[in-house]
């Protein structure tokens, strides 16, 4: 992951996934279904969130107004599997449906608390990790938070 300290704009560089599924009797609908998971825990993690204002009216009461992940946010991934047949039915499969979900939101938040801390010394950001939370966390920095701010040192990653 790569952040821009002065937006707080991020772009996921690489995302890997390596599982064990059994046997597979579907690769595709197996990949597709890994894929599908990995977005809907991207998605949890950095952009999904319910606003509601101070009355309790939502503000975030359509999809134009909602965080959803989207495929041009997402980064390419590299998926592998190192099945082990399971020796609990005679099929030798194991369950695959969560799978991508389970790790989408602690991976992205990790890479990007490392990023944080390296950068300005943040060991705590909320999910959704927006934009703006990020900007936030970088500028309390700046402003005496955390490490004094260094503007050479570009994007932190």
């Amino acid at each position: 992951m790569e952040i821009d300290p002065d937006t707080g704009l991020y772009s996921l560089e690489r995302y890997t996934i390596v599982d064990d599924f059994g046997v597979t009797m579907n690769p595709l609908l197996l990949a597709g279904q890994v894929h599908g998971g990995i977005v809907q825990g991207l998605g949890q993690a950095m952009l999904e969130q319910v606003v509601f204002d101070a009355d309790g009216q939502p503000l975030t009461g359509s999809f134009m107004d909602y965080g959803m992940p989207r495929a041009d946010a997402m980064p390419s991934f590299d998926f592998e599997t190192r099945n082990v047949p399971s020796t609990a039915n005679p099929l030798g499969v194991k369950g695959a449906g969560e799978a991508g979900a389970i790790g989408a939101p602690p991976a992205p938040m990790h890479a990007l608390l490392n990023a944080l801390h390296r950068y300005n010394g943040t060991t705590l950001l909320d999910m959704p990790a927006t934009p703006e939370k990020i900007w936030r966390a970088c500028q309390a920095a700046a402003q005496g938070c955390g490490r004094a701010r260094d503007k050479s040192a570009g994007p932190a990653t």
